[in-house]
């Protein structure tokens, strides 16, 4: 195996896929266990105004992304993955993850419109 830019940057989503399977599966806990609403579908960092209403899906979400993650890095470790199937695996997982966070507290912040004072 040569060292080259393509092996440093497969080894950096590696190591990368650690600390995002604690934050995502910590985040679950905390919502879920703890019942801690205050990372639950943040729009420029306010909660919505019910953020109990829509726990269970952030708490899903979390939930299912730390999962899918902690798989791939056990795939890896165990030498059950080929490197184009867990990094495949592990990039949608993070941008699913991502645009379910934004869908999410798109959908818990609805857009109100303004009257127009004449």
């Amino acid at each position: 195996m040569v060292f080259d830019v393509g092996v440093a940057i497969t080894w950096l989503l590696f190591l990368a896929l650690f600390p995002i399977a604690f934050y995502w599966l910590r985040r679950f806990w905390r919502i879920a266990i703890r019942r801690d609403f205050s990372e639950v579908a943040l729009k420029r960092g306010e909660s919505p105004a019910k953020p109990e209403k829509f726990a269970p899906y952030a708490a899903a979400i979390n939930l299912l992304g730390g999962v899918v993650v902690s798989w791939v890095i056990v795939g890896v470790l165990m030498a059950k993955l080929d490197y184009a199937t867990w990094s495949a695996t592990a990039g949608m997982t993070i941008w699913l993850k991502i645009i379910a966070d934004f869908i999410l507290a798109r959908h818990a912040h609805p857009m109100v419109q303004k009257k127009k004072v004449e």
